[in-house]
């Protein structure tokens, strides 16, 4: 009769929507606003969500459940602006286009997408691949798959054999004429039709490659791609459709189009120069500067075999500016946002961007903000993610040591929750 009642009681409460509280004991917390690091705070999280943030460490009741993290630094879940999570690098990796099938890059996405989350990424924005970054998405919303929440451009858009044309490289009977549906565009029309095929696709964002870039196979690394037109008709209908835009952009004249045009966001940003830092600063332009992704390239480039010999000049020197660039554009006053690139160096190693972003001038604070509240705010999530407040999302994660004072604290995460459910716990 007792086991009854209790389950009973049990689908009562369900069903009134009772959720068990979980305490939180952080020994000192960054909220994902404030410059100032809080000691001795409680969280308490009930179901997916913050109820309150409390000072000191509050009792936790008999049927409470209380996860000490009294020795440790906590802060909002991270979010990364800046990842491809269909495809990692390795050595002579373009081969993949042609021997791998859409179910083979979706099966090592799951795994990518699950090191992004076990490093502490709560939330990524997917700068394009193949479309298997959309299923991907849905699929960790359905709770199918393990993984960080995913805002995915889909495909994104270029221009024909621009950087980010599908079929760079290829044999020339395998090239084709790729035009909007595969993210290859050609004029204002084009543009248009491109933005509403991400649309009908089930893009969140759109992403377009403004100038040459480092890893296609192709001469240029750096040059304008899209004419004023033609990007201008791209933000344009991706406001119309509701859309943010992100531009990937190595060289100044596409940087400068892109952002007269009105883009959200401005990828990797190498060879800024300072009319385009004071026009990004008028427009309110973000840099997403991915620092570690031009390091790498550039290590990488040095490892003979491991890039086509189109690419390795190119990798040696852009990778070897984009530091000291983000440097200068961060001493000017441009907006700063956090990513990676993560996919051009294994997933999971994210967390290295923020010590260069240090080296590179910025405070540790600031750049742990860029990944927090900053980020939320760019991807129109600011009132669900990003810091910790009573009300938002419960993302939070914790790393050993003070990341103001050991910046290399980040690079291990020793604890995950996502939605209000534990990942990691060491």
């Amino acid at each position: 009769m007792r086991k009854l009642y209790i389950l009973i009681l049990l689908v009562a409460l369900s069903a009134t929507g009772y959720a068990q509280r979980t305490l939180i004991h952080c020994g000192s917390l960054i909220d994902g606003k404030s410059k100032t690091l809080q000691s001795q705070v409680t969280i308490v999280v009930e179901g997916n969500k913050i109820v309150s943030v409390d000072k000191g460490f509050t009792k936790a009741g008999k049927d409470d459940k209380l996860i000490d993290l009294s020795k440790k630094t906590v802060m909002p879940g991270l979010i990364d602006m800046h990842v491809h999570l269909e495809s990692e690098t390795s050595k002579g990796g373009q081969i993949k286009r042609y021997t791998f099938n859409e179910a083979d890059f979706a099966f090592q996405s799951t795994v990518y997408a699950r090191k992004n989350l076990m490093a502490g990424f709560t939330t990524v924005r997917d700068c394009g691949g193949s479309g298997v970054n959309i299923s991907l998405r849905n699929a960790v919303n359905a709770g199918t798959v393990v993984g960080p929440r995913i805002f995915t451009a889909g495909k994104g858009v270029a221009t024909t054999g621009g950087h980010g044309d599908p079929t760079n490289g290829s044999r020339r009977d395998l090239m084709g004429d790729p035009g909007p549906k595969e993210g290859v565009i050609n004029g204002p029309d084009d543009a248009r039709k491109a933005v509403r095929q991400r649309y009908k696709d089930g893009a969140d964002f759109i992403k377009i490659t403004a100038t040459g870039g480092v890893l296609s196979v192709a001469k240029d690394g750096s040059g304008p791609q899209f004419t004023q037109e033609e990007v201008n008709a791209i933000v344009e209908a991706a406001k119309d459709y509701g859309f943010h835009t992100a531009a990937h952009a190595h060289g100044a004249e596409g940087m400068k189009r892109a952002v007269l045009a009105g883009i959200t966001t401005i990828e990797h940003g190498t060879l800024m120069s300072e009319e385009v830092m004071d026009l990004m600063i008028q427009k309110g332009t973000y840099h997403v500067p991915t620092i570690i992704a031009g390091r790498s390239a550039a290590e990488y480039a040095k490892i003979p075999g491991y890039y086509h010999p189109l690419v390795v000049p190119k990798a040696i020197e852009i990778g070897s500016r984009i530091q000291e660039n983000f440097g200068k554009a961060y001493k000017r006053g441009v907006k700063m946002a956090f990513g990676t690139d993560a996919g051009v160096f294994p997933h999971g190693e994210n967390a290295r961007e923020f010590g260069y972003m240090v080296e590179g001038g910025m405070p540790a604070i600031e750049a742990l903000l860029c990944a927090m509240q900053v980020n939320a705010n760019i991807l129109g999530m600011g009132d669900k993610i990003g810091s910790i407040e009573k009300g938002k999302l419960a993302d939070i994660v914790a790393v050993n040591e003070d990341p103001t004072k050991n910046i290399k604290t980040m690079e291990k995460v020793t604890f995950v929750m996502k939605d209000g459910v534990v990942y990691k716990n060491e």
